[in-house]
């Protein structure tokens, strides 16, 4: 039973914080010169207000691991085993395939090698990568943290597309081109003060929240709980439910309408939250918004939840990037819809993790691509960081890269409506997020990330 116990915590978790994996820890299979997909290179190799991103060169050294004067080995960190979601192998076909069409980095090609974790198995992988790889790129696993000394040990630099885990988030070697989480502060600071104070202010005194019984999300309540209440918020009911799932939602639904629910948080698997929502629906409750996270920013997310779709007012932060509803004006989403277009046919949605991969891609191929022929790990590394305002071309608002504890301040929200996702008005015109926004600072020790002095290494050895 302890085992089975450990099993179920453990799938929680990574269903919860990370919907990202892979296939087989081998190198991904791109576009061959000469192939229908690669013959003519349909998307060009500027990126939006980026500018060329990837070009030829004439490189001769081998001047790291990982690097020759040809190719740059890079690892895709995914849970392959477990989730079955290929979104960030996915994404790094699509932009190495891309880049590589175009001369790669300064004449190196990208060599991707996919580091299959298997949800339980990132130390394993992660001492394959540091034997082999240049850099980890665009990509996550849901238990992050048990990797991450042995990172710190081998000095391999990571650009993910998410973290997960407390020793994970803004660790040492780590730059977030689109943070998910902070180490210090709530990210999403801007969206719950929006939700409580102008978007539903009679909610503020009636705070429900609804968690997947596991460590990694119960650390997610707190943190939201005392933001909540730091922002003047009431917490008046808040319950657990199995990891397995739930087969009948009725008894969480009564729950909620007896405490008078008006604003409900759902930290869960995203195909529990139209089980709930089904459940509400039934018995007629409806709060003044349900914030569904943006893990369920989706189109099938409308279409699970049915016709509570046009009853239940379902709400997400984007956190800054920009909506896939907008892409007529973003021109770094319509870029993103041309190279899947072209190096993923068939595909038929892109998702959020993705533009957030896409981001940690374009950050590390500008930077690599700075460095030229002598390509270091610690050039790259400088030269992700002297970027204070990275939006990966227009993608999202901007990053000051260089603020590990506190790099955003902007947010976007998102409603579900029986159409789809729609933007909701912010009050901020024709601008897509609004900015300014003073995160809060968490009082409660929630676990520190993981540094370089704790496995005993300092900067003065990273080159």
């Amino acid at each position: 039973m302890k085992s089975y116990r450990r099993l179920a915590i453990l799938s929680a978790t990574a269903l919860v914080l990370i919907s990202g994996c892979g296939r087989d820890a081998t190198d991904i299979e791109q576009a061959q010169p000469g192939s229908p997909q690669s013959a003519v290179p349909a998307v060009s190799g500027e990126f939006a207000d980026l500018g060329s991103v990837c070009g030829k060169g004439a490189p001769t050294k081998a001047s790291a691991q990982g690097v020759t004067a040809d190719k740059i080995a890079v690892g895709v960190f995914s849970d392959v085993g477990f989730t079955k979601n290929p979104e960030f192998v996915d994404a790094a076909k699509v932009f190495t395939s891309w880049c590589n069409d175009h001369g790669g980095i300064a004449g190196r090609e990208l060599e991707v090698k996919v580091r299959d974790a298997n949800l339980t198995e990132v130390r394993q992988r992660m001492r394959e990568a540091c034997r082999d790889d240049f850099a980890l790129v665009g990509g996550g696993t849901g238990l992050d943290s048990l990797g991450v000394k042995d990172r710190l040990s081998c000095l391999l630099p990571s650009y993910p597309a998410q973290v997960a885990q407390t020793g994970s988030i803004a660790a040492d070697l780590e730059v977030s081109a689109s943070p998910s989480a902070l180490p210090l502060h709530d990210i999403q600071t801007g969206f719950r003060r929006w939700l409580i104070t102008e978007g539903y202010p009679d909610s503020i005194g009636r705070i429900g929240m609804v968690d997947a019984d596991s460590p990694v999300t119960k650390v997610l309540a707190d943190k939201s709980s005392e933001t909540l209440e730091g922002l003047g918020a009431t917490i008046v009911y808040h319950d657990r439910y199995p990891v397995a799932g739930v087969s009948d939602w009725t008894p969480y639904a009564h729950a909620i309408k007896e405490k008078q629910v008006r604003g409900l948080i759902f930290n869960g698997q995203p195909s529990q939250l139209p089980k709930l929502e089904e459940a509400l629906t039934q018995i007629g409750y409806r709060p003044d918004w349900i914030d569904a996270t943006n893990n369920n920013y989706t189109p099938s997310f409308a279409k699970a939840v049915g016709g509570s779709a046009s009853f239940q007012n379902n709400l997400v932060d984007l956190g800054g990037v920009a909506p896939f509803e907008k892409a007529d004006s973003v021109p770094a989403l319509r870029r993103i819809e041309a190279m899947f277009a072209q190096y993923l046919p068939g595909k038929s949605e892109i998702t959020f993790p993705q533009l957030r991969a896409m981001s940690a891609w374009l950050l590390f191929a500008k930077s690599a691509a700075s460095c030229g022929d002598n390509l270091t790990r610690r050039c790259v590394y400088e030269a992700a960081l002297s970027n204070t305002s990275w939006t990966a071309g227009g993608l999202h608002a901007p990053v000051d890269i260089s603020n590990r504890e506190n790099p955003v301040k902007c947010f976007n929200v998102e409603q579900a409506t029986s159409d789809g996702w729609k933007p909701v008005d912010l009050g901020t015109g024709t601008e897509l997020y609004r900015c300014g926004v003073d995160n809060y600072k968490f009082t409660a020790d929630y676990g520190k990330p993981a540094t370089l002095g704790d496995v005993g290494k300092s900067m003065t050895e990273f080159e």
